[in-house]
């Protein structure tokens, strides 16, 4: 189990490599995390939620994600609920105090999932959530040691040195732990340093000395590197065109989903930033209302700061706007939600720019999506999840068509999209026929699955050269490569 000492310490990109290393040597390897809390959520192809990073691990495995590599995903809807997916479907939405109590349950879900995946693979590496010691989450722990306990797993503890305080993030973690969570803590994973690595010996030497526990070595920082993030929202931009076509998506308090627009961040010639409510608007050749997890408290926002006005001037000015499952749901007439599915029962005004009219529901779409864009024919693939089911006379002209619908709408003077699919930029050639619908010329197609791939491998590749993976095979009991090839002989 990789367990870290923050959020954002590398606990899912260290799996990630970890995974492939071990799928590089033709070991049964399969990702897990307990309980995941994160607005990035995948579908998997038996129709159930995980979220995003598994979905990833499970791409670094060789393999197609599955539920059990993510028994409970935790969604917040606001700064005190979230709604509760257990074994990839949602039960609920919960308050913290009443999911501390249900917390008994879930890890039910949690031990039924680890089962099975046991009995498929031969390793399982586990990634924990935020950190293990957190004092006020400790009681019915079921995301780091609490599980690690359980099932009598052993941990590896990372900690990112970019941010600085590395040496005491690591020896303050394991002074919090129990004597028996500090026996199981087999060492530690030093990430994204810049530098010479060497220079880091005297410490690295001193942290064994102090902590008696193992320094399995040092990652650098890998530059340009790139895997979806957990949660967080990445704004690295890459663009390196003079004239570049240029997106602007707001930061919604409930954002879903951002990972859609890594594809856009990562392409040479868009300019793609995320902005806040208090920023001053840039001119810009497209706006993206993202998918939200509470729609209509977002789009109240969105009215709050004035996006009314600024939408409106985009579109007369001739701009693009294109809105993304909940950025979609806000461009119709009226959004209802009337058994308070993601908030309180009520009904909201959209944007009223489309002619139709979204009920919030109960059970929740999940869905992996093939069809072409109805204005240029050109192939997309994604997934599907929202509540909402969509209804109006804009429908009739539909952005998206599957083999048996349709989906979204398109505006009759073309300005306007809307579609309930995540995912549409991952597709080469409907990104490049979005973007020349945004008005690039020439829009390069950019294979983003093959940049994955290759962060993921380059990624195996700096674990292989500066981690003791021999220790870690050690710890796994499996043999060395070196071993398994004498033994095969």
């Amino acid at each position: 189990m990789i367990q870290g000492t923050t959020s954002d310490s590398g606990k899912s990109t260290f799996v990630a490599g970890l995974c492939r290393v071990l799928h590089r040597q033709g070991l049964s390897v399969a990702p897990f995390k307990p309980q995941n809390m994160a607005l990035n959520s995948a579908v998997t192809p038996e129709g159930g939620e995980i979220g995003r990073a598994q979905a990833v691990q499970a791409q670094a495995c060789g393999l197609k994600p599955h539920i059990n590599m993510n028994p409970v995903l935790l969604k917040p809807s606001s700064d005190q609920n979230a709604q509760i997916i257990i074994h990839g479907k949602a039960l609920s939405n919960m308050n913290a105090r009443d999911y501390h109590d249900y917390k008994t349950v879930a890890m039910n879900a949690v031990l039924e999932s680890h089962k099975r995946l046991s009995e498929q693979y031969d390793i399982i590496i586990v990634e924990g959530a935020g950190s293990p010691a957190e004092i006020n989450l400790r009681d019915r722990d079921i995301a780091n040691m609490g599980f690690a306990e359980t099932v009598d797993c052993p941990v590896i503890i990372i900690a990112d040195i970019d941010k600085g305080g590395v040496f005491a993030h690591l020896t303050g973690t394991l002074n919090l732990l129990s004597q028996s969570e500090q026996n199981r803590t087999k060492g530690f994973i030093i990430n994204r340093f810049r530098g010479d690595i060497s220079l880091l010996t005297p410490g690295n030497d001193w942290l064994e000395d102090v902590t008696d526990k193992t320094v399995f070595g040092t990652l650098p920082y890998l530059h340009n590197f790139h895997l979806e993030a957990e949660d967080a929202i990445n704004s690295e931009n890459v663009c390196e065109s003079e004239n570049p076509l240029k997106i602007i998506i707001p930061v919604l308090p409930r954002i879903s989903n951002h990972t859609d627009f890594d594809p856009l961040r990562l392409h040479p010639q868009v300019d793609c930033q995320f902005v806040s409510a208090d920023a001053k608007l840039p001119a810009c050749d497209l706006i993206i209302i993202p998918g939200s997890k509470n729609v209509r408290d977002d789009i109240d926002w969105l009215k709050q700061h004035g996006w009314i006005e600024h939408i409106n001037r985009h579109l007369r000015y001739g701009g693009k706007l294109l809105g993304i499952c909940g950025g979609f749901q806000m461009l119709g007439k009226t959004i209802n939600d009337p058994n308070g599915t993601e908030s309180i029962v009520g009904l909201t005004e959209g944007f009223g720019l489309l002619d139709f009219e979204t009920m919030l529901l109960n059970d929740k779409q999940l869905i992996n999506v093939e069809g072409i864009l109805s204005h240029s024919g050109a192939k997309v693939s994604g997934y599907e999840i929202h509540c909402g089911i969509s209804t109006g006379t804009a429908l009739d002209k539909p952005a998206l068509s599957f083999a048996n619908r349709s989906d979204g709408a398109i505006s009759d003077d073309n300005q306007i999209m809307g579609t309930y699919c995540h995912g549409l930029f991952e597709e080469q050639t409907s990104c490049q026929s979005i973007l020349e619908w945004a008005g690039l010329k020439n829009a390069e197609a950019i294979d983003y699955y093959k940049r994955r791939e290759d962060d993921i491998n380059r990624l195996a590749d700096a674990i292989e050269e500066h981690i003791n993976l021999d220790k870690i095979y050690k710890i796994l009991n499996i043999d060395t490569p070196d071993t398994r090839k004498r033994t095969s002989a």
